[in-house]
Formats: C-alpha cells, sequence, structure tokens
C-alpha cells in the first residue's frame, strides 16, 4: 500500500497549479478570441459603444504584438503547472504518479483550459473579445511582457524576412468586401436588396460609361431644322425629357433641348422656329470613362445629359444621370418611358433563360447565375455576334461551355432576344 503524505508544501503547489492553469485557459481564449477580430469588427463594436471596444480596437491594429506575449505566457503558465503536477503527483504516489500526472496533464490542460476556452471563442467572438482585450493591452504596458514582446516581435520578424523575404501588411480587398457582404446575407445580416447594393458599389468603380449608355442605334434626337413643335411632340411621344441636336449627322451633335424649353416656346408662340436656333451646349464623355468618375463631371457641369464618343471623336451612344444612377440601384422605370423599356431582361422559359441582346454579360452572369464569357463584349448580343463571326440570322445557335444560345428575334442587323439553354450538366 502506497502511503499518502500531505504536506503543506503540496497545499501550495495545488494552489499554484489551479491559478496557472486557469491564466492558460484565459490566455488561450484571449489569444482566439483577438485573432478572430478583424479592425473593421472592432471599430463596429466601438461604435456600438460596447464596454472593452476601444482596448480591442487597439490591439486590433497590430495583433503581431499581443500574439507573441500570449503564446509566451500561455505556455510558460501549462509548462509550469505541468511541473508541479508531476511534483505533486511523485510525492503523493511515487513512481505511479508519473503515470497519474500525465493522465491529468493531458485530460485536464488540453480539454479543460485548452479546448473549452478556444471552442468557446470561436462560438463567442466578440464577448470573449471584449473579455479579454482590457486585460491584454493591461498586460502588454507591464515592462516585463512589454521588454519581452518587443525581443520576441524582432526574433520572429528577423526570421520571416529570412525565410520568407520581406512581407506586407495584409489589406482588405474588393472579393473580401463582397465575401463578407454574401456572408451576412446567408446569416440573414442583411437584407437580398442591400447584399445587391454593396456589390454595385463596389463594382460602380470598375464600370465604363460604354457598359450603360444608350447605344447610337437608340438614340431620339432631332435635325437642326426641325421645327419646336415637331421637337416637342416627338419629345413626349418617345418619353425622352431631353433631345440631342444634329447637324449634318449623328456625328455633329450642336446641343441639346429641353422638353420643358421646348413647351415654353410654342405658348409664346415661337413653335415654328427651327430648334437649331434654341439649343444649350452639349458635354461629351469617351466611351471608355469610369462612370464613378462621370458622376462627378455630371454634377459638376449641371447637366443630365451626356453624348458618348468614341476613340475617334464619332458618337457612339448618350448617357443621363439615370443611367449612372440605375448602375447603382438598379432599373428605375416611370411612366413616361416606352413599354419596351419595362419588359423584363430576361425572362425564365422551363429550363432556359429567354434574355435581351442589350443585356450586359456581368448582370447576365450576377442577376441570373450563368457564367457566360464575357472577354471583348459587353452585351448577350456582341457574344452572340463574335461567336457568328458577323450578324447572325433567326435560329442560329452557338455552344459555348456548359450553354447553347440561340437567336429568336432580329430587328434588322440587331440581336434582339436570346434564348440561353444549360447543356452538359451546367445548372
Amino acid at each position: 500500500m502506497i502511503a499518502v503524505a500531505w504536506s503543506a508544501g503540496d497545499t501550495y503547489l495545488t494552489i499554484s497549479v489551479v491559478v496557472l492553469l486557469a491564466l492558460s485557459g484565459f490566455f488561450a481564449l484571449a489569444e482566439t478570441s483577438l485573432t478572430r477580430t478583424t479592425r473593421s469588427r472592432a471599430r463596429s463594436l466601438r461604435e456600438a459603444h460596447r464596454r472593452g471596444a476601444d482596448a480591442l480596437e487597439q490591439l486590433a491594429e497590430s495583433p503581431e504584438e499581443f500574439l507573441n506575449p500570449l503564446l509566451l505566457l500561455t505556455l510558460v503558465a501549462q509548462l509550469v503547472s505541468a511541473t508541479m503536477v508531476g511534483v505533486i503527483a511523485g510525492h503523493l504516489f511515487g513512481a505511479a504518479g508519473v503515470l497519474i500526472a500525465t493522465v491529468v496533464e493531458v485530460v485536464v490542460i488540453f480539454v479543460v483550459f485548452e479546448a473549452i476556452p478556444k471552442n468557446f471563442a470561436v462560438a463567442h467572438p466578440d464577448t470573449a473579445a471584449l473579455v479579454t482585450a482590457p486585460v491584454v493591452r493591461s498586460l502588454l504596458r507591464w515592462w516585463p511582457v512589454r521588454w519581452i514582446s518587443g525581443v520576441l516581435l524582432a526574433v520572429a520578424q528577423a526570421v520571416i524576412r529570412l525565410v520568407a523575404g520581406g512581407g506586407e501588411r495584409p489589406r482588405m480587398t474588393e472579393s473580401e468586401v463582397l465575401a463578407m457582404a454574401d456572408v451576412a446575407h446567408e446569416d440573414a445580416a442583411i437584407a437580398s436588396e442591400e447584399r445587391n447594393f454593396i456589390h454595385s458599389v463596389i463594382e460602380f468603380g470598375d464600370t465604363i460609361v460604354r457598359e450603360i449608355m444608350v447605344p447610337r442605334p437608340d438614340m431620339v434626337d432631332v435635325h437642326t431644322t426641325l421645327r419646336v413643335r415637331d421637337a416637342l411632340e416627338l419629345a413626349i411621344s418617345s418619353g425622352r425629357s431631353r433631345l440631342p441636336v444634329l447637324g449634318e449627322g449623328v456625328d455633329d451633335v450642336l446641343g441639346i433641348v429641353h422638353l420643358r424649353s421646348l413647351a415654353a416656346l410654342v405658348m409664346s408662340g415661337d413653335g415654328d422656329d427651327p430648334v437649331g436656333a434654341h439649343v444649350t451646349p452639349v458635354h461629351f464623355v469617351p466611351e471608355t470613362k469610369r462612370v464613378a468618375t462621370l458622376l462627378g463631371e455630371i454634377r459638376r457641369a449641371q447637366s443630365h445629359l451626356f453624348v458618348v464618343v468614341d476613340e475617334y471623336g464619332g458618337t457612339v451612344g448618350l448617357v443621363t444621370l439615370e443611367d449612372v444612377l440605375e448602375e447603382l440601384v438598379g432599373e428605375i422605370a416611370d411612366e413616361s418611358d416606352p413599354r419596351e423599356a419595362l419588359e423584363p431582361e430576361a425572362r425564365h422559359a422551363g429550363t432556359a433563360l429567354v434574355v435581351k441582346g442589350r443585356l450586359n454579360i456581368d448582370d447576365a452572369n450576377v442577376d441570373y447565375g450563368l457564367a457566360l464569357p464575357k472577354d471583348g463584349w459587353d452585351t448577350v448580343g456582341g457574344l452572340m455576334m463574335d461567336l457568328a463571326g458577323g450578324v447572325p440570322s433567326e435560329g442560329d445557335a452557338f455552344d459555348v461551355p456548359g450553354y447553347r444560345l440561340t437567336v429568336t428575334r432580329m430587328e434588322g442587323r440587331r440581336i434582339e432576344e436570346v434564348v440561353v439553354e444549360p447543356i452538359g450538366g451546367q445548372p
């Protein structure tokens, strides 16, 4: 029989073990929760006036400054406590105490003071980070920890530079912001409209004028010699509030006239005047200009309509403030829009999708879950012409990876409607 003799020294050692293990668990909780907290999350908690958020934001700015001290403190607490457990078990149970101490250390230290705190931090990251951040920040201000932290950080950075070369601080990218929006939507934190708006704002900076303009075939314009009253009738019938005024041709845009001005001229008895005598200056913009930059120009110019030109100065279309806003918030329709403009750009027909030829490919892929190729063209109609090597005819079909595209309606040389059918297991 093994004689067990408990002494005052064993009591002190046991108390020390309990304290060290508690510290180990706290440090494990802090390490997991703080490293999982991003700067943006810490800032949002501070703006919500959560207790401990100021310390959390400060630590989130430089995670490398607290990570090394926490790892060191955790290791010291676990090693010292494990040694003390071995001393106590050896004193109480002799040689068998080594086995007992090993079992206790593995079960208690790993399960109770490693697995449980870290899993709690994963399940409740905000709560754990807000609780531990003030304590960790205070520890880092204590000179021994601050000195050790500086030495460890210098050594770690030297080794990293030696092994992997110079590095840079990770920065949040657009794709990460979009992914965050998608995750927030999946977690029901934001609505579908909010998720879509975030996507539109991020993509807004990469959109060029050519992708949102009204193409030249769809322009409604008037010749400079047309009577004011006739121009007014055209503006009313077409639902346009502004009309470009042309000289010798579509590439000779002299200015624009406003529906309101035309109505005022007719009311004042000047309805038989040539419309060219009442134009206002027109602004031009290249087709490759970024839409975000154009928005600033629209505000400065105090004009809602710009004529879009190509690299040779030829007119390729029109862009309005409404076109820019629709890129952000989606289609804006009112009672003055033509009937065809109010029709959806795509509709389902069984497993197929019927889309308009003018539908932007990026919008088709994002809004309707397609994966159409998008290099070298902007619209579905442009893709079809590229596949055909010219102007296709109604009924022509072409295959791209995952889909069969069929032209179902043409108007002259313009592709008006295309049927997109999944093939080859494409959902």
